[in-house]
């Protein structure tokens, strides 16, 4: 890294602000647009990661998660930095992992865009730390939040598990090149979905 660069990347650290020449990728680094539509051929499932927030439930749709250690249990998702929903879950700091059945694609897309009233008309249930568990989903967590790092324009949240669910029969819901789908193989020529959270699209609040 150049010393100019390096230089604007300390202020940003300090002020908060980003200098606009520190944005700008350097040569040989790749596009955008081109990053989303490689990375979007890797499958990942979706969960619903979910929150208390003044007596509220709030929660975004997230293919960003994995299993990270079994001893401590340890669990890691990244939201983005322009995320509105993850300052709210991260002041309390208790979360629930919500993971996604094939069938539930209108959670995922409920979930998966900014709007005020997610949680209108789906039914919860509190987890023991108070963390909404979505009724039906395959399977689930509540978590404690362990650390928060930064890394680019998202946060790396390792959580601690506290509370695992009942898993039920079916298959999970997955997201693959723009589409919530069942396989890779599955409406492959299917119109991607209209997403702000997931990998795939320029437009995003929560995730890439």
């Amino acid at each position: 890294m150049g010393a100019s660069r390096a230089s604007a990347v300390t202020a940003s650290r300090q002020t908060g602000a980003m200098d606009p020449q520190a944005v700008h990728p350097p040569a040989g680094e790749a596009d955008p647009q081109r990053f989303r539509q490689v990375l979007g051929h890797f499958a990942t499932g979706v969960t619903v990661i979910t929150g208390m927030h003044e007596g509220e439930p709030v929660g975004f749709a997230c293919q960003a998660f994995t299993a990270l250690s079994l001893d401590p249990p340890l669990v890691l998702f990244c939201p983005g930095k322009t995320s509105g929903t993850w300052p709210r879950i991260a002041r309390i700091g208790q979360l629930g992992v919500n993971v996604l059945t094939a069938g539930q694609r209108d959670l995922a897309r409920k979930f998966g865009v900014s709007a005020p009233d997610k949680f209108d008309g789906v039914r919860w249930t509190p987890a023991a730390n108070g963390a909404p568990i979505l009724a039906d989903v395959l399977a689930w967590a509540s978590c404690a939040v362990e650390t928060v790092h930064e890394a680019g324009d998202h946060f790396i949240v390792i959580a601690r598990v506290t509370e695992l669910g009942e898993c039920v029969a079916g298959d999970p819901l997955l997201f693959y090149r723009g589409r919530f789908t069942l396989s890779a193989a599955t409406e492959a020529d299917s119109p991607p979905e209209v997403v702000d959270t997931l990998l795939a699209w320029p437009r995003f609040a929560d995730w890439m």
